[in-house]
């Protein structure tokens, strides 16, 4: 478990985190009646859907949290692990958990919660767990073929369907919202009650519905906080109130050479080309993802002056708009492309005899500016690095 609070609350704290939520997830388990068997079970028979509806609601409530939080950018959702997919050992373990939740009338967590309680069922479960996995781990090299099989890596459905997140959203919460009337229904019939619908449930229920409905259309014909900063940015430079700060490639040579600490140098390319060619020192933000909240961290200090630079001027006076944008005014762009920049400082054609004293004055200093530059480069790459230590025989003793 991560840090809810990376900056704030720090890594140790993870236990004492986890702790408290799971007193807490706990404790609402119990009061919902999930550490009861005939609750739980009573999904499978038909007479208790309140597992179903939990569960649902969990679910749409998350959803609709990250929708949101990711149309806002304060959520990247890039960054979220999935679970990779193995068909059949997926089949055949829920196969296998399905069958021990009717037999047990646990799941895992539940089980842990009816424990937790003193009952009796909920230990006698938890020590079957215990057994299970045993056997699986001691195991394991027999069915590792099954386990392994049909890998589909991390599969989110919205993607399959060929949908938006956006639009699969609306659908999983009007399906919720079906699977709830249908299985009052059922419950109702199995317990032998009347199902009656009247006026004033039937508006609250509506309002619970459409809420998270009204929520993700918000979201689906609204901009997201990218696009507003692009459209803005484009109506300044439009009206011809974006001027950038340039920065003179040798006025960079110079300040790198001599002063490299005090400048954040971002190439805001592709990953790819930054692989091909960088500047040393230079990090590496493309233009895109510069507004996530991780890369602005980088962007917007009051430490370092930024100097951007790309494939193109125009991206690296984008990126200082972007991030005078969002706060930080202390920028610069590089006047010079990537690739202008390798070739005035690490491809130099010699000069030729009949050059002046100003240009074989400007060759040295581009030479030797470019030399120093790959060699602070690597030293600070170096910092980076994990000391490598060697084991050396030691001689010695008596002869």
């Amino acid at each position: 478990m991560g840090p809810l609070v990376p900056d704030i609350i720090s890594g140790e704290f993870n236990y004492i985190i986890a702790l408290v939520i799971g007193i807490g997830f706990g404790f609402a388990l119990e009061q919902a009646g999930f550490a009861s068997t005939k609750k739980l079970v009573g999904l499978f028979y038909g007479y208790d859907f309140t597992v179903l509806r939990v569960f649902f609601t969990a679910g749409i409530t998350a959803m609709v949290g990250i929708i949101v939080l990711n149309h806002l950018n304060l959520l990247d959702v890039s960054i979220i692990y999935i679970n990779p997919t193995f068909l059949y050992s997926a089949l055949v373990g829920g196969g296998i958990m399905g069958l021990g939740f009717i037999i047990g009338g646990f799941c895992p967590g539940t089980s842990a919660c009816a424990a937790a309680t003193g009952r009796v069922d909920g230990w006698a479960f938890l020590l079957g767990g215990t057994i299970g996995i045993f056997i699986f781990g001691e195991g394991f090299p027999l069915w590792k073929d099954l386990y392994i099989a049909e890998d589909w890596g991390p599969v989110l459905m919205f993607e399959q369907f060929g949908l938006t997140r956006e639009v699969f959203g609306v659908i999983m919460i009007l399906i919720a919202a079906f699977a709830f009337v249908i299985t009052q229904m059922i419950e109702n019939r199995i317990n032998g009650k009347e199902t009656k619908w009247f006026k004033p449930a039937i508006i609250k229920n509506s309002i619970i519905v459409a809420t998270p409905v009204l929520i993700v259309l918000t979201v689906i014909i609204t901009p997201n906080r990218t696009e507003v900063m692009n459209t803005r940015i484009d109506e300044k430079i439009a009206a011809g109130e974006c001027n950038p700060k340039m920065m003179d490639a040798d006025k960079l040579a110079y300040e790198l050479t001599n002063q490299y600490y005090k400048y954040n140098v971002i190439d805001v390319r592709t990953p790819e080309e930054f692989k091909a060619f960088h500047i040393p020192t230079a990090i590496n933000i493309p233009l895109d993802e510069m507004p996530n909240l991780e890369n602005l961290d980088i962007v917007i200090q009051n430490i370092k002056t930024n100097v951007f630079y790309g494939a193109d001027i125009y991206q690296s006076q984008r990126a200082c708009m972007v991030s005078k944008y969002f706060g930080k005014s202390d920028n610069f762009a590089l006047n010079l492309t990537a690739d202008e920049f390798n070739k005035q400082y690490f491809q130099l054609a010699d000069v030729s005899e009949s050059s002046s004293k100003s240009d074989v004055e400007i060759f040295t200093f581009r030479k030797e500016a470019g030399v120093k530059m790959k060699e602070i480069g690597e030293a600070v790459a170096n910092l980076d690095k994990p000391v490598q230590k060697k084991a050396t025989r030691v001689k010695g003793g008596c002869s």
